[in-house]
């Protein structure tokens, strides 16, 4: 036993039948993985033959769940933030009694299985978040172990805890050296998370040989170091692993990381602790011999008739306990009636009806910056939506994220409604898809449009699930200024445009930014609102209806006075200034339609009679205007259409020279278009 639970005295000792059975459990999620990556040729069978005892331990003993209501709010989390041992996630799901069926544990990385090669939270009844992308998962766990803290600031009695449940995360040593992993750690330590506890897979073995080979830190100290509690274990010893769990569930008064010392492919006589066993099969031969070793009978998915009685007696004990949590939310509900209308509007993401009619009541003085005009409205929304919570990566003075009504989110008090993520824009979006996770908050999170490039492959993942996670990313363009090509951003909208599933907005003026907001708040998935930081003329042509301007995508705020010679399509800032070029082209006797293009993905998603009376039809030569890289606009203005964009990086200096400089002025685009034409 390691040294540091030699003095410790427990009053529940591990149960020597329960512990005999856990062990059989663990040697059946070994047996499952072991045939599933075989049967798939293809997988990752090292971990979960490593890590049985604890998946075993955390399913079998430790966890309160319910398989039948696998989403029931206060049940314990666990997260496989080492993704590519999924073959553990899902024998423990299937054994434990989720809808995930043995055909399915057969079909691993087959087509359109419930179990992909790396857990999909969409496909998998019990999967609570998308991994694979090594450390994200630890990131979204601590995301849901800050949101149960919210939750249970604001809905939580002396004599009520309605939220009390626990965050797991698993970790590998991949995990543990990817840089999101320390950004994370290092918020959840400072802000002391006490109800989230991390498993470290301490196997020493990454995919290309040793660990030793690429790191020698000393992790413990690291965590010490972020203000963590740390206790290193024998991760295959049951009692070890009962002892370090059971006392962090006891006091945990800060994050704690477990780091359980492993054996990876445990059991397999001549690959465990090897490189070997990471990512590829075993191979017929060394599965019948590590079933042999390991006492197993040679059938291939073979569950015992035990294990399964003991995981349907545990699902009574399980369901019991969700049952007592209903009798108390409802005797609560009683108790605090406001609370819990408060509780219903925060699970199912509440948004007035009448949200436009009163988003148009409200008043915003212009000009000003997207960045301002989206200020004052997600402030406004705050006072109407309980679940907005908003956070920054060390610039809310400066992307105007700060929800002035509420306070911060400080060590140890959870009562705000602001998040200070710190410069860790990584960390802070795979945080924000954990704090949606929770299925009751809604995050908008905030940093310059430039470093989305830190946060894109957290975006991609909560674009993949399929997440309400709001992205404010301001500075939009060259038209920044004096900061220079480093700040300026010239291919980033185009790169956020080409994720699946993720909508991004860039509006121009402040009623095309209250419209956005709408947009977003009604979309059952991520968008990002690409936002000015100069200011931007708030024009006439723009105050239409959302579902007939920016609930559209593209809609057009200027007819032509003719036939039409020109049609110009523009975003953001560069809205204006496509309506002054248009006015100048009527002028020399070429009608000119102006389109305001918002959201490709809104207007791509609109019926082809709305998108041909929009674009089709002669209308004259297309031109996108937009200050950022043409790719993806030609699908719009066709392969001799005319793109008013970006074509290298910007350069410091005011915004007026940039432009200059670069083209984007109304004698600059005439002359382009009248030498073109």
């Amino acid at each position: 036993m390691i040294d540091e639970f030699k003095d410790l005295k427990f009053e529940r000792p591990l149960d020597e039948d329960l512990k005999q059975m856990l062990a059989k459990v663990a040697n059946t999620i070994r047996h499952l993985s072991m045939d599933a990556v075989q049967k798939a040729d293809s997988g990752h069978p090292g971990l979960p033959m490593g890590c049985a005892e604890i998946g075993a331990y955390l399913y079998g003993y430790a966890m309160r769940y319910n398989p039948k209501d696998s989403k029931w709010l206060n049940r314990d989390i666990f997260i496989l933030s080492a993704g590519h041992g999924s073959m553990l996630l899902y024998s423990c799901l299937h054994l434990a009694g989720f809808n995930l069926s043995l055909e399915e544990i057969k079909n691993f990385r087959q087509l359109h299985s419930q179990t992909p090669g790396h857990p999909e939270s969409l496909e998998t009844d019990g999967v609570e978040t998308t991994t694979g992308p090594l450390g994200q998962g630890l990131g979204n766990a601590v995301g849901m172990a800050l949101g149960y803290k919210i939750l249970a600031e604001k809905f939580n009695t002396p004599d009520y805890k309605l939220f009390d449940n626990k965050v797991y995360a698993l970790v590998g040593d991949g995990c543990i050296m990817e840089g999101c992993t320390s950004e994370v750690s290092s918020l959840a330590g400072h802000l002391k998370i006490d109800n989230l506890i991390v498993i470290y897979d301490a196997n020493q073995v990454s995919l290309d040989g040793p660990l030793s080979e690429s790191c020698s830190e000393l992790t413990k100290a690291r965590y010490l170091a972020y203000g963590w509690d740390v206790v290193e274990i024998d991760g295959n010893n049951l009692d070890e692993i009962h002892y370090a769990i059971s006392e962090a569930k006891r006091e945990q008064k800060r994050p704690i990381l477990v780091i359980a010392r492993t054996v990876i492919g445990k059991g397999s006589p001549h690959k465990a602790g090897t490189s070997k066993v990471h990512g590829s099969p075993l191979g017929e031969e060394e599965v019948k011999a590590t079933k042999i070793a390991l006492g197993l009978p040679l059938e291939k998915f073979y569950i015992s008739q035990q294990v399964k009685d003991f995981f349907t007696n545990r699902h009574h004990t399980e369901m019991a306990a969700e049952e007592q949590w209903h009798a108390q939310l409802e005797s609560w509900s009683r108790s605090f009636p406001e609370k819990k209308k408060e509780l219903d509007q925060m699970a199912h993401d509440f948004v007035p009806s009448n949200i436009e009619e009163q988003l148009n009541a409200l008043e915003i003085k212009g000009p000003t910056s997207g960045r301002k005009a989206s200020q004052d409205v997600v402030n406004f929304l705050a006072g109407l939506c309980h679940g907005v919570y908003g956070g920054s990566a060390d610039i809310s003075c400066s992307d105007y994220t700060w929800l002035k009504a509420f306070p911060a989110i400080t060590p140890g008090n959870f009562k705000g409604r602001n998040i200070k993520f710190g410069v860790r824009e990584f960390g802070m979006a795979t945080i924000a898809t954990g704090l949606r996770q929770t299925h009751m908050i809604i995050p908008f999170i905030g940093t310059f449009l430039t470093f989305s490039d830190y946060m894109r492959n957290a975006i991609r993942l909560a674009a993949l699930m399929k997440r309400k996670v709001i992205y404010q990313f301001t500075h939009d363009s060259i038209f920044l200024g004096e900061d220079g090509p480093t700040h300026q951003p010239i291919e980033h909208i185009a790169s956020l445009r080409a994720i699946p599933n993720l909508t991004v907005i860039r509006p121009s003026g402040i009623h095309e930014t209250k419209m956005a907001w709408i947009a977003a708040l009604q979309y059952h998935g991520p968008t990002c609102l690409i936002l000015s930081r100069q200011n931007v003329a708030d024009r006439v042509e723009t105050q239409v209806p959302f579902n007939q301007g920016v609930g559209r995508g593209g809609y057009i705020v200027k007819q032509e006075s003719g036939k039409c010679a020109f049609t110009l399509i523009a975003t953001g800032s560069e809205l204006p200034l496509a309506l002054d070029t248009a006015l100048e082209l009527e002028k020399l006797g070429k009608p000119t339609r102006v389109i305001s293009m918002p959201c490709t993905q809104l207007f791509d998603r609109q019926n082809s009679e709305y998108k041909m009376a929009v674009l089709g039809g002669d209308i004259g030569r297309r031109v996108s205007i937009e200050a950022g890289a043409d790719t993806g606009w030609h699908k719009y203005i066709g392969l001799d259409g005319i793109a008013i964009c970006m074509e290298s990086f910007g350069a410091s200096a005011p915004a007026g020279a940039l432009a200059r400089e670069f083209g984007f002025t109304v004698d600059a685009i005439l002359e382009r278009l009248l030498y073109n034409e």
